[in-house]
């Protein structure tokens, strides 16, 4: 396999990363990568290939996968670059936020195979989720490539209906955020109650994250783990009868989602 990552950021570095921890032999991947610092670090430290920009590949070079790791804004000015690979038959995944597989079409063509994909950010640590949408011209093949590559830093998903993308970027894509945002609040209220900032800060912590890994290995729903923690007239009770009253946090949740939804789609187009 030839795979040629386009774009060494952070969302391409934890890919790349994952794809070696998987065993991918570091000469089998090539990067493009413009900053000379970060290339050059990628070449010595991982042992793979690396160019300045595309017109530096080889001559003879034919990808078997190029996975586009730029920001959604330049991929105008990035993908053209990339055209005359489209009749060497690779697949294309990409990972910009909002392109749409349409978007791909007009610079690439209709015969290019196409790959969209919504990672989120724990796939630093592995510990992403990634849910692609592939157009009519991808084949089981590519598409169980591009799941093995998505599935190198997390849980992978498939959508036939791409307009469900729009829902996808806000509930994992955007959703660390709202996790963050959790473990703020809550540190900030214990504060309110007298909690030093550093172990309001700690506990916040501990309590989101631990929280979450046992959501994670559980085989148990989260209403299920909810209603286990909460005894009843207890302190939990309290807490969560303001939660979950009306305009609640699930009243809050939904509409912080459909926002982000609709952003989402006026960023697409």
């Amino acid at each position: 396999m030839a795979l040629l990552l386009v774009g060494g950021g952070k969302m391409g570095s934890a890919m790349l990363q994952g794809w070696l921890d998987q065993g991918t032999p570091p000469t089998d991947i090539t990067i493009v990568e413009p900053n000379l610092e970060c290339g050059q670090d990628f070449a010595q430290r991982l042992g793979v290939n690396v160019v300045a920009a595309p017109i530096d590949l080889p001559d003879q070079y034919n990808p078997t996968v190029i996975v586009l790791a730029v920001k959604p804004q330049i991929m105008d000015q990035v993908l053209p670059a990339y055209v005359d690979f489209v009749a060497q038959g690779p697949v294309f995944l990409s990972i910009a936020a909002g392109r749409t597989l349409k978007s791909f079409k007009d610079i690439l063509g209709p015969k290019a195979a196409v790959v969209r994909a919504m990672p989120n950010t724990p796939a630093a640590i592995a510990r992403g989720i990634t849910v692609g949408c592939a157009n009519a011209n991808v084949s089981r093949n590519q598409t169980n490539l591009c799941k093995t590559l998505l599935a190198a830093v997390g849980d992978v998903e498939w959508v036939a209906d791409e307009s469900l993308m729009d829902a996808v970027t806000a509930v994992s894509g955007s959703g660390p955020a709202y996790i963050f945002l959790l473990a703020e609040a809550m540190s900030i209220a214990g504060q309110a109650q007298g909690l030093a900032p550093d172990l309001a800060d700690r506990l916040a912590r501990a309590t989101v994250s631990g929280s979450g890994e046992l959501l994670n290995q559980s085989p148990l729903k989260a209403d299920t783990l909810r209603q286990n923690v909460t005894s009843p007239g207890g302190t939990t009770a309290a807490a969560l009868g303001v939660l979950m009253d009306e305009g609640g946090l699930t009243d809050l949740m939904t509409k912080a989602i459909t926002a982000a939804t609709l952003r989402s789609k006026e960023l697409a187009g």
